[in-house]
């Protein structure tokens, strides 16, 4: 890797968080340039503006999820526990090391529907990708017999998404953990298949 491309991963790494905790609109240049210690002349020589910072940090944030969601998927043998690994990440976020700021999708997603085509096109992206995680494992599941031939896996995968993200959400509102009760209904739902 080069200087640039360094240079580059720096302000990626630097920023994501401010992108992820403050949003694209409430992260400024100079928040930008605290963070990393860097000019404004700097961050711009690598990047053309604040919006490829931002698509390129909330990249970095999905691919840290990613990083920690995965192997718990890989290590897990039936359907069920697959999506059982994804619960136990998301209702969980501060044992698993979420981004700061919880989930980019869900933070990137509240404000980009409306103010940042390129950023909802990343964030419908990165949903898109996790709704055919889920269809994947549950049609295994349906194949190997542990769910139901009639069930509907698109139907289910955009309800579990639903049901994690909106846990995160109502415990970012409230300052109160919903964790618990998340996984208990996700277990519940998982089992129901």
């Amino acid at each position: 890797m080069g200087k640039s491309e360094q240079t580059k991963a720096f302000i990626i790494e630097k920023t994501a968080p401010l992108f992820n905790s403050k949003g694209y609109a409430g992260t400024s240049l100079n928040d930008m340039t605290d963070a990393t210690r860097l000019t404004k002349g700097s961050i711009y020589g690598n990047f053309a503006n604040k919006d490829e910072v931002a698509v390129a940090a909330f990249e970095y944030n999905v691919n840290k999820i990613r990083s920690i969601v995965y192997p718990k998927v890989a290590e897990s043998i039936s359907a069920k526990n697959k999506l059982m690994a994804y619960g136990e990440v998301y209702t969980n976020p501060d044992k698993y090391n979420f981004p700061v700021g919880g989930c980019p999708i869900l933070n990137t997603a509240t404000e980009a529907d409306d103010t940042h085509p390129e950023l909802q096109v990343k964030v419908a992206g990165a949903i898109n990708t996790w709704k055919k995680n889920f269809i994947r494992i549950i049609q295994e599941g349906i194949e190997n017999k542990e769910f139901s031939k009639n069930i509907d896996p698109e139907q289910v995968a955009i309800s579990l998404i639903a049901l994690l993200e909106g846990g995160i959400m109502i415990s970012k509102a409230t300052g109160k953990s919903t964790g618990p009760h998340i996984m208990k209904t996700f277990r519940n739902l998982v089992d129901q298949l």
